[in-house]
């Protein structure tokens, strides 16, 4: 089966960037803070589809060379990809909202884990990125 989105955890020196839905009834957690991402437009491969709704949601453009973490969690009505990557913190001054969320801001992964507006599955795609790590300090 072929995926159906992305997302990609983005880390700004030690913080995550994420995003605050917007709080409309016809989107799926509206309200919440979500990482940036979204649905497959046709042909693009998980990391395309990742690095294009970045670009798009938060204005940075990045690479493939910059994602150092790629993860498929298979669901039945298609796939979804989870990233992650680590760019400088000097790059917060590139951070401009696209058209589709209230505000952005930068908090800790655990603060995010933490949070009850958290979207479930990301919270939990983040803890399955980062307990590996943690289990190397």
């Amino acid at each position: 089966m072929t995926f159906k989105g992305a997302k990609l955890a983005l880390f700004l020196g030690p913080e995550l960037l994420v995003i605050l839905r917007d709080d409309k009834v016809d989107i799926p957690f509206p309200g919440h803070w979500d990482l940036p991402g979204g649905g497959r437009e046709a042909g693009e491969s998980p990391a395309e589809c990742a690095l294009r709704e970045t670009a798009e949601e938060v204005g940075l453009h990045l690479s493939e060379a910059d994602l150092g973490y790629g993860r498929c969690y298979p669901r039945p009505d298609g796939d979804s990809w989870f990233f992650a990557a680590h760019i400088a913190v000097r790059r917060v001054d590139e951070v401009q909202l696209g058209d589709e969320g209230q505000r952005w801001a930068l908090m800790s992964p655990q603060a995010y884990c933490a949070h009850p507006l958290g979207i479930p599955q990301f919270k939990q795609r983040l803890r399955d990125y980062l307990e590996p790590q943690d289990a190397l300090r």
